[in-house]
Order: structure tokens, then sequence, then C-alpha cells
């Protein structure tokens, strides 16, 4: 009897420095002590992001961190991002190769030619990276004309587009998916003291130029090297910083109101483009040419 007693003691006792040693409650039935360690999470700075219930996790502001990229921006025209100090961004899209697909002596290859384009640059290049919603309404649309087109198709054809099309519509909106784009990102900032200019408006022409060439330069450098690694770069023209702009300011409403329908129905246009009659377009310019003499007249009187 003694012997039982001690060997439940002794139990007792191994049971319970195990438990310390695991910091675990020596009853299993009550609730784990919560310990006073720091929280390991990144602090965010700023105003908080709360998820209330009902709450969309993607209803956030999105276009801040774009403002840290290009803040005082001017303008944007001959194929740059002008900023009001008379820094010029130059953005270029990458096209990136699929690494982990391949094997180890490519990878490397890849590598050598990144770092060996990393050492020759002298200048800041940066990388953004766009997260924008999958978009499959062209690949729906091509399914579709494929399907009319085809007098001849078979009945169990013509069914299986359909259920495709259906699929292809539920799988983009049961969760949000996401395609990234790759940028890199040219800065060159122009002296205007150290240009030659008889007048503001060479001087700005000048300016202009130098900063084109210069980052065109600098692109054509990236394009040449990275190529070579089977990333094609490609630079954007004014066009394209818009719709860059354009899914970075307007992130969800982009899947439903897409840029390229935009353009396509020339809603970017900065004058009416429709079809008018000859003597429509007579009667307005007969009415620009009296408003112009009117001009030329009060300045002469002035």
């Amino acid at each position: 009897m003694k012997d039982i007693i001690f060997l439940l003691v002794v139990s007792l006792i191994i049971y319970i420095i195990s438990r310390i040693i695991l910091k675990e409650p020596i009853l299993p039935w009550s609730e784990k002590k919560r310990t006073n360690t720091p929280s390991t999470a990144p602090v965010t700075k700023g105003r908080s992001k709360k998820n209330k219930r009902g709450q969309n996790p993607l209803d956030v502001e999105e276009a801040a961190p774009f403002k840290e990229l290009f803040p005082n921006v001017q303008s944007i025209e001959n194929h740059m991002i002008r900023h009001n100090d008379n820094t010029f961004t130059m953005i270029s899209e990458v096209e990136p190769v699929n690494y982990f697909l391949l094997d180890q002596t490519e990878q490397e290859g890849i590598d050598a030619v990144f770092e060996t384009w990393l050492a020759q640059i002298t200048y800041p290049v940066r990388i953004y990276l766009q997260n924008r919603f999958i978009d499959l309404t062209d690949p729906i649309q091509d399914i579709r004309k494929v399907m009319e087109q085809e007098d001849d198709l078979h009945s169990l054809a013509f069914e299986f587009g359909q259920n495709m099309i259906r699929d292809l519509k539920t799988w983009q909106l049961s969760q949000p998916r996401y395609e990234t784009k790759r940028y890199l990102l040219f800065d060159y900032k122009v002296e205007p003291k150290d240009i030659k200019a008889d007048d503001a408006e060479e001087l700005e022409e000048k300016i202009i130029d130098k900063a084109f060439n210069e980052l065109f330069r600098r692109i054509s450098t990236a394009k040449s090297q990275l190529r070579k690694a089977d990333m094609h770069v490609h630079m954007l023209t004014t066009d394209g910083i818009g719709e860059v702009l354009y899914y970075s300011f307007n992130r969800r409403k982009a899947v439903k109101n897409r840029y390229k329908d935009i353009e396509e129905q020339e809603q970017l246009a900065l004058y009416v483009t429709a079809d008018q009659s000859a003597s429509h377009i007579v009667r307005v310019k007969g009415e620009l040419e009296s408003v112009q003499n009117q001009e030329a007249k009060e300045t002469q009187a002035s």
C-alpha cells in the first residue's frame, strides 16, 4: 500500500513539473494564463484599419502609397511624369520569367544577368508592384465570339463553351483574385542652370529633351541587359502611365469600368470627335474667328 502511495506522489510531482516546464495549466480544464510578452506583429503608422463585422477588408484607402512614389506631380506628358522640381520619372513594364519552373543552372544564369545589370548602373531605380483584380472579360469574349462564328459547332462543344464561360465568371467573382504587374521607375532631375537657352520657351524644350533622352537611355540599357534573362522591358507611353494611375486609384471600380473600354469609347479625348456636317464645321469656324477678332480689338484698345 505504501509503495502505491509513493508511486502516486512521484507521478503527481513529475506531472506538475512537466506542466510548469511546458507553461501549461496544472489543471487540464482550467484556462491557460495569458502571458505579458509583447506582440511581434508589425506596428502600422497612421490610421488603423479595423475589420468590423460585415465590412469588406478590401475597402481601404489604396492611393496613399502611390502618392509616396510620385510626390508633387506637375503633369504627365511626353511619356514622363514631371514633378515640381524638374524631376522626371519614366516607367517601364517588365514581363517576368517563371523563375521557379527553371532548373538550377537556368536560375543561376538569370541571377547573374540581373546582378550584372545592377552592378553597372550608377543611378537609382525603383521597383513598383501593382496588384490588380483579375479581369477575364477578354478571354470570355473570345470564347463567345468563336461559338457565334462556328456554324458547324457540335452541340456538346457549344454546351462545353457555355459551361466554361459560366465557370470562369463564377471563379472570378467567388473571391478576390489578383494578378501582379511589375514596373521599373527611372528618375532624373534636370538642373535648369546647366542649360543654355535664349528664352523660356527654348529652355523648357531643352529641359524636356534632356530628361527624355537620359531616361530613354536608362530604359534601353535595362532592356538590353534583362532581355538576356528573358525579362522583356517595355517603356510606357503617356497613355500607359494613365492606365497605371487609373488602376491604382480605382482598384475596385476598374473591374467593371475597365480602362480599355473607356479608351475605346473615346472618353479620354480632350475634344469632341463625333462626325459633323460641313455646314456645322463652317459655322463653328466662323464663330471662332469672330471671337478671335473681338479679342484682338479689345487688346488693341487697351
